[in-house]
């Protein structure tokens, strides 16, 4: 069974916090069943985004009972506008999206098991 929206959304921040990064809500989204989009910010400029996985790579395993996320972008590091713009552009077609904002200097994420990667 998949968690509420919101629940997995405050239990993310809440699992950021314990590790000393800072994470807030940029966007709510619907509580029950919105994307989640998420900004790691290195607060030197740059960030990295990531957001729910394609189905052809969520089947492969990971995630809490289906959800799982990929990397938004080609690059490591993106810079921050640049990821504002992807934000941006996802939200203007899903409105029910969450935005999670993580300041972390050493660029962790805390999505252990859940990044579905491509095969290569």
């Amino acid at each position: 069974m998949r968690l509420k929206t919101e629940l997995w959304v405050k239990a993310y921040i809440r699992q950021r916090q314990v590790v000393g990064a800072f994470a807030a809500i940029v966007a709510h989204g619907h509580d029950s069943a919105g994307a989640v989009l998420i900004k790691i910010c290195r607060l030197d400029g740059t960030a990295q985004l990531y957001g729910p996985a394609p189905m052809s790579l969520a089947d492969d395993g990971v995630g809490d009972g289906g959800r799982s996320f990929a990397r938004l972008h080609d690059a490591d590091w993106i810079g921050e506008r640049d990821a504002d713009a992807i934000v941006a552009r996802q939200r203007s077609y899903d409105e029910d999206a969450w935005v999670v904002e993580v300041e972390d200097r050493r660029g962790a994420h805390g999505l252990d098991g859940l990044i579905a990667t491509p095969a290569r």
